[in-house]
């Protein structure tokens, strides 16, 4: 066990303990160059957290062959999620209380400051996972997260395509959007949002967004839940504005062999980039050159009512109110069976035969 090492984050000294620990084997990343990495993009890490609820995702042997994530169904992965403070934590880790879709309360890390990033970064936290919402009203989002997912088949150019799209359907909406890399195969889209509906809400605005993309590009856009039902196409995943759905943060880094990181991103520069053009060694760079690209995301706030009025006219026209929650989820009104298609075919068959 080396000796620890200290680092200054923003004024504040924090100690990383084995700071010479292998986290990146491929790359020989250490420990402190992860939270280095976090330093040296402390701007843009820390605009993408403040005052945010924030789940940590925890990778305290590092990234190595074989190494795995815990699930509900599993819980002796390698990694794991952080939904509450840990134990121990400094005096200057604040929190945020928040519900999940149980109805049971926590308290989750609420970053006010870089060093709680460089403090987390030590337990070895990854990859940062905010809530869309700020601590101030954590029911009602002040973003609307639009996550275009490739699925097998499709790759990044696939969802840099559905992008341009999606830009322009927000722009006849009077709407913009904030794209980053997603540290992997896909996009995200930020558009800063009024906070003045809650997550269902919300939801149901993106579900009569992603209708309308998957109507304008049919063959490359897709809004089933269901895998199998999916194709070669890119999802559009509407739960992430479910309650307790997450995506990456700006800036994190993602638990892959390259140590790629999710990279705020020029909307003219998208179809000359690639994820793996952006991770610990090269992004330092790059934001002291271009400094923080989300830096004016929280300048303006859209209103989400003509995605609500879209909502509405679907539903006139027969479209489900509804689609279905993560399989964690309980029941939620109005929703539909929650059965994968095939299996549902399976049982009317079964029902209708002989």
């Amino acid at each position: 066990m080396n000796e620890p090492a200290f680092v200054d984050a923003a004024g504040r000294s924090v100690r990383v303990s084995n700071p010479d620990k292998i986290y990146f084997a491929e790359r020989g990343f250490t420990k402190l160059d992860v939270v280095e990495y976090f330093v040296s993009v402390g701007d843009g890490i820390l605009g993408a957290l403040r005052e945010r609820p924030t789940t940590l995702e925890r990778w305290p042997a590092g990234v190595f062959d074989g190494a795995r994530l815990s699930t509900r169904q599993d819980n002796r992965g390698d990694a794991f999620y952080q939904k509450r403070i840990p134990k121990g934590a400094p005096s200057w880790v604040e929190t945020a209380r928040i519900a999940f879709p149980s109805g049971r309360f926590a308290d989750e890390v609420c970053p006010t400051e870089l060093a709680v990033v460089a403090w987390a970064a030590n337990l070895g936290t990854l990859t940062f996972h905010p809530w869309p919402v700020r601590r101030a009203d954590v029911d009602r989002p002040d973003q609307m997260r639009i996550d275009l997912d490739p699925q097998p088949g499709t790759d990044f150019a696939d969802a840099v395509r559905v992008a341009g799209e999606a830009r322009a359907l927000l722009h006849e909406l009077d709407m913009d959007a904030f794209p980053k890399t997603s540290g992997g195969r896909g996009l995200h889209l930020y558009v800063p949002i009024e906070p003045r509906w809650e997550f269902t809400e919300v939801r149901r605005a993106l579900i009569a967004y992603g209708r309308e993309l998957e109507r304008r590009m049919p063959s490359q856009v897709t809004m089933s839940w269901w895998k199998e039902d999916r194709g070669e196409k890119v999802f559009v995943d509407y739960n992430q504005m479910a309650r307790d759905r997450t995506i990456a943060s700006a800036y994190s880094v993602r638990p892959n062999p390259r140590a790629t990181v999710s990279a705020p991103v020029r909307w003219d520069e998208l179809g000359d980039v690639e994820p793996d053009d952006f991770d610990i060694a090269t992004m330092p760079a790059r934001f002291t050159e271009l400094g923080d690209l989300h830096a004016s995301l929280e300048a303006r706030a859209y209103s989400i009512e003509p995605l609500l009025e879209m909502a509405d006219r679907d539903e006139h026209d027969g479209e489900p109110a509804e689609l279905p929650y993560p399989p964690d989820y309980p029941k939620m009104p109005g929703e539909p069976p929650r059965v994968q298609p095939s299996r549902a075919r399976g049982a009317t068959g079964a029902e209708s035969s002989p």
